[in-house]
């Protein structure tokens, strides 16, 4: 795996209506529409751990996987790096405005922060989320989704 490329990736999601989703052992929560800011860390390889959450698998696996069965990925953000940011990003994330934490421990069960996933009313402003995590835009890449996500669309995070 010595090729590998590492990094930490978001996925903006879009919810069109609120839903009741159950989310694992975490419980059923309703979900208000709107945008969803998903953080993560893929360092055993960015564009399958991006791919897998994009076209869902059999298996429901992670925290996201529930919501992925009700929203739609509309754009993915994602930086090249061997180090692992998701909670950097969050905090970020947390702090721009109209943000707001919908459900406590969403993606975070392997850290102290009180969720990977934050609730917008509209989409989320990249510029913004670049300048609060002290980064230029060319460094941070920014993938736009088509209607389904596919994966052929997703190419360019490997770029």
């Amino acid at each position: 795996m010595g090729n590998v490329i590492k990094g930490t990736y978001a996925l903006v999601l879009a919810l069109d209506r609120e839903a009741m989703i159950a989310v694992g052992r975490l419980g059923v929560f309703a979900f208000p529409a709107g945008y969803y800011f998903y953080v993560g860390s893929a360092l055993g390889g960015l564009l399958p751990r991006v791919e897998r959450h994009i076209r869902g698998g059999k298996r429901l696996h992670w925290h996201i996987d529930y919501l992925r069965r009700s929203a739609r990925v509309v754009e993915i953000w994602h930086l090249v790096s061997e180090d692992r940011l998701e909670c950097y990003w969050y905090r970020a994330a947390a702090h721009m405005r109209g943000a707001s934490v919908p459900v406590n421990g969403f993606g975070s069960s392997g850290c102290k922060c009180r969720s990977h996933l934050v609730h917008f009313k509209s989409m989320p402003s990249f510029e913004d989320f670049c300048t609060r995590i002290g980064r230029r835009r060319t460094d941070l890449k920014r993938t736009v989704c088509d209607g389904d996500g596919s994966p052929a669309t997703l190419l360019s995070v490997a770029d």
